[in-house]
């Protein structure tokens, strides 16, 4: 009789050949139709899912939230090590605002929405509002690999999916304890806890990427250069545990650890003679691990109770979409003139906000708590889910051609995305 050790580590072995494999079908008609290989992969794993049923894997399980967890930790640390820290210090402003009171915006114009839409008290209607305010960085990220626009949009719209998540999770948690039962929300706890969860988890990603940096490109005390794509991995993977142990922002800690690693040249700790073979290792990590989430999510998709909720779940994510994001943009970058940005550029990050991992790990743990309507958080964050992704993820490149903020392939920077 085989344990049950044995037949997990069979299921697991299976799972990740059925979805790879569907993700390479999936990526090659992405580049033949000229597609953003995430739209594809969550179309491809709703097909694979309820539509076959040869993916079955429950959104709670421990292989997903595995897959998940460091999928989303690889993806952030390549999205930090890909950026200009120069070019950030450009747009700070625009990113401190689109990051806190941009997520507070969003919060407050969607709760509105549910609230009418679906008849729900004020306080579920903002719960499920915070779990979709915040964009994806596992699904802008990978976007932007494909897409080639202006550095600095890119850069920002990037940032902002990184350090956002920390202002909608502590968002989410806050009124999650108020829809338990447990009294009114703590606004001051909540700014506190913002603060430190954010700082914390900044720190904690300067603390180990500095640190293994440093034993990594020092020209006298790099003591581990020659296994420099192994201490990159070692970097993602650690700054989130630490974090994450600690309870600040673990996805937070990996994108400045990312930021780190990537500029190590601004410290002088050069790894220039290792781009090659980082950037190789990193790009196709990266693939594998977008072709395991997105397909992964495409098939947990729950048809019946997204039916169930269709048309106010519709008319929630259209005024997340069309209402609360344009609004987000304007009064959060508008405003700032040291960068000036041009109406282009606005209506480029008014369309740009995809839904996705962060949002979808909410969700399930809201399911999984057994709160009351909580199905109406979990079709609403279905639907954005689908929606972002499917159709703004899609056009992205269309968009930004037609604003002019495309870049030609030739003329892009070509550094950044071979950086070590």
């Amino acid at each position: 009789m085989e344990s049950a050790a044995t037949e997990a580590i069979r299921h697991f072995l299976i799972l990740v050949i059925v979805v790879i494999s569907i993700g390479m079908a999936a990526g090659k008609l992405a580049s033949l139709l000229k597609l953003p290989d995430v739209a594809v992969f969550i179309a491809a794993g709703m097909l694979m899912g309820p539509g076959f049923g040869l993916i079955h894997e429950s959104s709670g399980s421990l292989i997903n939230q595995l897959i998940l967890t460091v999928g989303s930790v690889l993806i952030l640390f390549d999205g930090g090590r890909n950026l200009n820290l120069g070019g950030l210090r450009k747009v700070w402003i625009t990113l401190t605002m689109l990051s806190v009171p941009g997520v507070l915006i969003s919060v407050l114009v969607v709760g509105l929405g549910v609230h009418v839409l679906f008849g729900v008290d004020w306080t579920l209607a903002f719960l499920a509002a915070a779990v979709i305010a915040s964009t994806d960085p596992a699904s802008i990220i990978p976007v932007f690999k494909q897409v080639k626009i202006k550095e600095r949009v890119r850069e920002t719209v990037e940032s902002e999916s990184a350090f956002n998540d920390a202002t909608g999770s502590i968002v989410t948690f806050a009124l999650l304890a108020a829809a338990a039962g447990t009294g009114t929300l703590d606004f001051a706890g909540m700014a506190g806890a913002f603060l430190t969860t954010s700082l914390g988890g900044i720190a904690v990603g300067l603390v180990v990427s500095g640190v293994l940096t440093f034993f990594t490109a020092h020209v006298k005390y790099g003591l581990v250069r020659e296994y420099t794509t192994i201490v990159m991995i070692v970097c993602a993977l650690s700054s989130y545990l630490v974090a994450d142990l600690l309870h600040v922002s673990g996805f937070m800690a990996t994108f400045v650890a990312g930021l780190i690693w990537g500029n190590s040249e601004l410290f002088r700790l050069s790894m220039s003679d290792k781009q090659l073979e980082v950037g190789s290792f990193a790009e196709n990590t990266t693939v594998m691990m977008r072709m395991l989430i997105f397909v992964l999510l495409g098939s947990q998709v729950d048809f019946g109770t997204l039916g169930h909720y269709f048309w106010p779940s519709l008319g929630a994510v259209l005024v997340l979409m069309f209402v609360a994001r344009p609004l987000t943009v304007l009064l959060c970058a508008l405003p700032d003139r040291g960068v000036r940005w041009s109406w282009r550029e606005l209506l480029f990050m008014c369309w740009v906000r995809e839904t996705g991992v962060i949002p979808a790990a909410l969700s399930g743990m809201i399911v999984g708590m057994g709160l009351p309507h909580a199905g109406i958080i979990s079709a609403i964050t279905f639907m954005a889910i689908v929606l972002t992704i499917v159709v703004q993820a899609s056009t992205t490149a269309w968009v930004a051609r037609k604003l002019g903020l495309e870049v030609r392939e030739e003329a892009a920077a070509i550094p950044y995305s071979t950086r070590g």
